[in-house]
């Protein structure tokens, strides 16, 4: 029987269904993910070239369809497999993130962002708006590209908290670059906003970059 057969697929089930989280090496996590569109046949080499491709297997499942499909071996049905499971991590991320008022949660928070945010291929700003009990009301995406005023502005930002009947912020973005440093401009903007919120009584607890390498908060570093 070849290694690519029944024989094997039963292997990895019984492995992942009897052992912990480290069951499955990353390319066999995909690989079995694979046997759902993919039903004969051997998705290893498939799977090993996807994280080839993309470097790791938290970059194939957040990547966009179009790109997915780039990889040979990649049809509809395999690129609607993997889109659904990284569709149900970052529901049950953001579940576990809000289910509690954000600032007692923080750890959960961090990792639903970097779920969702740390491989996108561009920029991504986003504000969290949240109740006097630090609870979710809204997550507003604010714009797709770089954070500056001409894409968020400080007076829009604050205007929004009203609408929603807001008493709080966290703004959010990722740099696609991977590191998280906050540039002067990151500074500059939530600067304004703070002020901003300060003078109308909304409060910004946080400016949070995502990227591969980690999160940073602008708070953390005293620069809010």
């Amino acid at each position: 029987m070849a290694h690519s057969g029944t024989g094997h697929r039963e292997r990895l089930r019984a492995r992942l269904l009897a052992g912990g989280d480290e069951a499955l090496a990353d390319y066999e996590l995909l690989e079995f993910l694979l046997f759902a569109s993919i039903r004969q046949g051997d998705t290893k080499p498939l799977a090993k070239a996807l994280i080839a491709h993309f470097g790791s297997l938290a970059a194939v499942l957040s990547a966009e369809p179009a790109a997915l499909q780039q990889v040979r071996g990649m049809g509809a049905s395999s690129v609607a497999a993997l889109k659904a499971v990284a569709l149900a991590a970052r529901r049950m991320a953001r579940i576990t993130a809000t289910e509690k008022p954000l600032l007692g949660s923080w750890s959960a928070l961090l990792d639903y962002l970097t779920i969702d945010m740390a491989h996108l291929p561009h920029e991504r700003v986003r504000v969290l708006y949240l109740d006097t009990q630090n609870r979710l009301v809204l997550d507003h995406l604010v714009s797709e590209g770089s954070i500056d005023e001409a894409a968020i502005h400080p007076r829009e930002v604050i205007r929004r908290a009203f609408d929603v009947g807001a008493a709080a912020l966290i703004l959010v973005h990722n740099h696609p670059s991977g590191r998280a440093e906050p540039s002067k401009a990151d500074i500059a903007i939530t600067g304004h906003i703070a002020e901003a919120g300060r003078l109308l009584g909304i409060t910004v607890h946080d400016h949070v970059i995502v990227g591969r390498e980690g999160c940073v908060s602008l708070r953390a570093r005293g620069l809010l």
